[in-house]
């Protein structure tokens, strides 16, 4: 293949190419390396912008102390937003695709704006928490897609976690890997880590709480940008060493945060840089696959209920993992007989029960009666299908909740405080949402009767989907 040369301007102007060298290094070959330019190199880290400026950490690295004031950029890729890859398409004639040498014994293109305006071709997101925490980032997904266009996103996340990406479109590759656990399988952990280096990605992002172990576990996938939350006490000691940018959190669970909770990282993500102006956090959207909707379609139909004619019923007290609760709201699970009673006044709709466990339709059926409209969805893809084809959802804080708003359907929330419900649904009256908390910050004392009052006037008549 032919080389690729970039005409440069003139040499004095050549902006710095190596802002952190990498200590360790990398398999990429590029061809930026043979240019007989001075660089001016600097040994301090970030690529924060003045006016993004925070307080240092002393405890994260000793020697940083900020920004160059001294450092010059020229003309050349330096400004404006990256451009689609000009990578060439696969060969389909060919069995071994196009360019796809061995890493480490080929050159590789390498587009001269990587180094200098720090576009990002490839990005890798660690996610702690399970589909509640996942579902959340999906704004943070679709901002990194707006800002770094042409962008591919792969997802390392939890068992449960890896199920909420067939709901989004964005996300290239989802791998199963629980960055939460403290003592993983070396095997595991040797094979996640090597998967992830030889992706050769550009940015690498982790919303686990990082102390030295889990920087170190990100520093070795040889990314340029390492972007991770740190601990927000001396847990986080070294960490700042082996990232090239941190978010302290506000305490040791950053699920405390409700739907805000990634907003540090969604702030950096958006700031402006390089002419490209401050992004806008778009609000959460899932998309639904056609196969999807009709496996769902299937079962509800089985369960006795209509396209658009159900209410759904969510948040069974039951001790699965299916419940869907977020982190930050234990207490978010109501016993049956509570939602026996909300049911009971449910007029030109069918309530449907959503249990996350076959073992809970005897107590559904015993409480509610025979002709108990009951149906078993256990991921939040098939949530979501039911979520679109209902005329509206009554449940407490879980991911249906969520995934009510993200499809724009009336969804009446429980809570056990109304601090709680403001955290996870923020300005609810513009997302046709009723917001209903308990006055002792214990959901099973929540106000049953304001409940059925709410139900009888809130918007759930049949719909036509």
């Amino acid at each position: 293949m032919a080389a690729t040369y970039y005409k440069l301007q003139s040499p004095k102007t050549f902006p710095p190419l190596l802002r952190n060298p990498p200590s360790i290094p990398s398999g990429h070959v590029s061809l930026l390396g043979s240019l007989d330019y001075p660089f001016h190199c600097s040994t301090r880290r970030g690529y924060n912008i003045e006016a993004n400026a925070k307080k240092k950490n002393p405890w994260l690295d000793l020697f940083d102390d900020g920004e160059d004031p001294d450092m010059e950029t020229g003309s050349l890729f330096a400004n404006g937003m990256q451009e689609e890859d000009p990578r060439p398409p696969d060969d389909p004639d060919n069995p071994y695709g196009f360019l796809k040498f061995p890493p480490g014994y080929a050159v590789e293109i390498a587009s001269l704006a990587l180094k200098v305006r720090g576009d990002v071709r490839r990005c890798c997101c660690l996610i702690s928490g399970g589909v509640y925490e996942n579902l959340l980032f999906f704004p943070a997904i679709q901002l990194l897609k707006n800002r770094y266009p042409g962008v591919q996103i792969d997802v390392v996340a939890s068992e449960r976690g890896k199920q909420t990406y067939e709901l989004n479109k964005n996300v290239r590759w989802a791998n199963v890997y629980d960055i939460d656990d403290d003592f993983p399988e070396p095997a595991e952990y040797v094979d996640i880590l090597g998967v992830v280096k030889n992706r050769y990605y550009d940015m690498v992002l982790s919303t686990k709480l990082a102390g030295l172990g889990h920087a170190a576990f990100v520093f070795m996938t040889s990314a340029r940008d390492r972007a991770s939350y740190i601990y927000p006490n001396v847990n986080a000691a070294g960490a700042g060493l082996l990232l090239s940018e941190t978010f302290e959190a506000n305490s040791l669970n950053l699920s405390d945060g409700g739907y805000n909770m990634y907003h540090q990282m969604v702030d950096w993500l958006g700031r402006p840089f390089r002419e490209v102006p401050r992004q806008t956090v778009p609000p959460l959207r899932v998309s639904i696959s056609r196969k999807l909707k009709e496996v769902v379609e299937a079962k509800y139909k089985k369960a006795g209920v209509e396209k658009g004619k159900y209410v759904i019923i969510h948040g069974i007290e039951s001790d699965s993992k299916a419940s869907m609760q977020s982190r930050g709201d234990s207490d978010s699970l109501l016993p049956i007989e509570v939602w026996v009673e909300i049911a009971d006044v449910v007029r030109d709709v069918t309530p449907l029960f959503v249990i996350p466990h076959e073992k809970e339709r005897e107590n559904v059926e015993e409480n509610f009666g025979e002709e108990a409209s009951i149906i078993f969805i256990t991921t939040p893809g098939q949530l979501a299908a039911l979520v679109n084809d209902s005329a509206g959802v009554i449940a407490t804080n879980t991911a249906a909740i969520q995934l009510a708003i993200a499809r724009e359907k009336p969804c009446i929330a429980l809570f056990c405080s109304e601090e709680m419900g403001n955290k996870f649904v923020p300005q609810a009256e513009d997302k046709k949402c009723l917001i209903i908390s308990s006055k002792t910050g214990k959901l099973i004392d929540i106000d049953v009767e304001a409940i059925k009052t709410a139900v009888q006037t809130f918007n759930l008549a049949p719909a036509l989907v």
